[in-house]
């Protein structure tokens, strides 16, 4: 039973917004420190407002649409499952480094601190750490059953 709910079209839709925010979140997380090291005038700025009003906010609603998945799923995967507890960990500490390292070092970086730049590096190479491991659990998923 718990099968035929995660082949559904609302099952799927809702996949389709989760893939579809964690594209927009991570996508130019991969080539935003290559632009940023170009320089040129407003590169800076570009960049937060890329963070501020596109990958926070998709960052926040994939970890939603991820949770709205493991709810319609039927208890086809459950909340109690290894992978979701430590998925739900990772996405918590991605929502963090966004929220409170990247922002706040994009931001100063943005008016010239060369430290904060570094720390910009940093916190993205965290975040994209984060996502391997989040995409290692959803794609083996330790603690569920086959499909």
């Amino acid at each position: 039973m718990g099968f035929a709910t995660i082949v559904s079209t609302g099952f799927r839709f809702v996949l389709l917004l989760h893939i579809l925010c964690v594209l927009l979140a991570f996508s130019p997380l991969f080539v935003m420190p290559m632009l940023a090291r170009g320089g040129g005038e407003g590169s800076g700025a570009a960049v937060m407002g890329y963070l501020q009003r596109i990958a926070t906010p998709a960052v926040v609603l994939a970890g939603f649409f991820g949770l709205a998945l493991i709810g319609m799923s039927d208890k086809f995967y459950k909340f109690s499952q290894t992978w979701v507890g430590f998925a739900l960990l990772l996405w918590i500490i991605q929502v963090a480094l966004f929220w409170f390292a990247l922002l706040p070092a994009q931001r100063k970086a943005a008016d010239g601190d060369a430290e904060s730049a570094r720390r910009v590096s940093m916190f993205t190479g965290m975040i994209h750490l984060c996502l391997l491991i989040l995409l290692y659990l959803m794609i083996w998923r330790p603690g569920a059953p086959p499909i």
